[in-house]
């Protein structure tokens, strides 16, 4: 067959374009080549509907052990009993997950609660945008207008009054630690179930440097990749009691086959997230973004709450009279790449909004640590304050060619 070179050569460009980028995306990492090798592998051409010894299709024999192993290994990560604790490593994605969660708990036009998108919450909680607030009601909590931190006070009248079946915790934007036990009480409190959508911390979670939601939810939703650096994938973890619903409203309820190569591309990314070299890793992450943070700072920029707790954090650039929209264009002039993002109570439209979102999770993996945070930042600095992305590019090309990507 003729080699498709318009197709690779895209591909070459992106390989290019990824390696001489200062990726400071909160939600991207660098997968392993092991993890890439089992994406790209036969697993593809398997079609395999249902689940391990149920399947509407036959020659699945092998694909059974790659799902009970991700699920084992997804299980041992988090350290969860088996007798107690059950995951659905099929979920195509994590917006598919988390409605899948609601379609299983809540019927069709009952109330999910979940914090507004413009305050660092997800599309899938609830936005108005979004089949979720179609789908179903919605009730929608804010951060402290002050503090721009969770007000659980304020979360637990909202709950009172609206009555969910559901709370959601757990966000895209939001730097600081979730105080899960006061979810769960409130939660109580109204009869609802905690569900923790933990995609962007799991794997801090795994490394042991961000509470664990597991104690406190009924069911947590997250995908493989972001911190937890593997392919773009979701799980779903439920209390026993409520595996059958979850399993039922992933398949049939929402998806067909599940991608197998994705699954055993899974289950590769968990066995290098139970080494011991991943708790470092995870440490780093977050030590490298409480770096960032206050080498910002100190050269004049906001940070929303004042810093983070995790791998994330958010710059009010229009303090400094510079639009979210025209910061990620400057920076990526310089071969800098980052998320335009409101801020909690922005002002500004969502297409250019007040912030940019910043994360540790990719720039960690190719082995920056905190002297490199200091030069980053002040890569930032020089980019938005009008410096050439020509000057500051030639510096960007000179680091990440001393940190290429593993």
């Amino acid at each position: 067959m003729k080699r498709d070179n318009v197709a690779f050569r895209l591909l070459q460009e992106e390989q290019t374009r990824q390696k001489n980028s200062l990726n400071l995306v909160a939600s991207e990492n660098y997968v392993s080549g092991q993890v890439l090798l089992a994406l790209g592998s036969v697993f593809t051409n398997k079609y395999s509907e249902g689940y391990p010894r149920n399947r509407y299709y036959g020659g699945n024999e092998v694909v059974d052990k790659v799902e009970n192993l991700a699920r084992e290994r997804a299980l041992k990560l988090f350290k969860l009993n088996p007798a107690h604790w059950h995951v659905n490593v099929q979920p195509y994605s994590g917006s598919p997950a988390n409605a899948e969660v609601y379609s299983a708990l809540v019927p069709l036009g009952e109330k999910i609660m979940g914090l507004e998108l413009t305050m660092g919450g997800h599309l899938s909680h609830g936005h108005k945008v979004s089949i979720t607030s179609k789908a179903w009601k919605v009730a929608q909590y804010a951060v402290d207008k002050k503090t721009h931190r969770l007000d659980y006070e304020t979360i637990l009248r909202l709950a009172r009054r609206e009555k969910p079946k559901l709370i959601i915790a757990g966000y895209t934007a939001y730097p600081r630690v979730i105080n899960f036990k006061k979810f769960n009480e409130i939660a109580q409190s109204v009869g609802a179930f905690v569900m923790v959508d933990m995609s962007h911390f799991a794997g801090l979670v795994a490394g042991r440097v961000y509470p664990s939601p597991f104690p406190y939810a009924d069911v947590v939703t997250t995908t493989t990749h972001k911190t937890l650096r593997g392919p773009r994938g979701a799980m779903i973890f439920a209390k026993k009691e409520l595996a059958r619903k979850i399993d039922r409203a992933v398949f049939p309820g929402f998806q067909g086959g599940p991608h197998n190569h994705q699954t055993l591309a899974i289950a590769v990314a968990l066995h290098e997230a139970l080494q011991p070299s991943f708790v470092s890793y995870a440490k780093r992450v977050k030590n490298n973004a409480v770096v960032l943070a206050l080498e910002l700072k100190k050269r004049g920029w906001e940070i929303i709450t004042g810093g983070t707790d995790s791998h994330v954090l958010l710059v009010n650039v229009s303090a400094n009279g510079v639009g979210g929209y025209q910061a990620e264009t400057m920076l990526e002039e310089a071969n800098i790449v980052v998320n335009k993002n409101t801020i909690p109570y922005d002002e500004r439209p969502p297409s250019d909004p007040s912030g940019i979102r910043l994360g540790t999770p990719a720039v960690t993996t190719r082995g920056m640590r905190v002297r490199e945070m200091k030069l980053i930042a002040d890569l930032i600095d020089r980019a938005l304050k009008g410096e050439s992305a020509k000057s500051v590019r030639r510096n960007v090309l000179e680091l990440v060619k001393k940190f290429p990507i593993p």
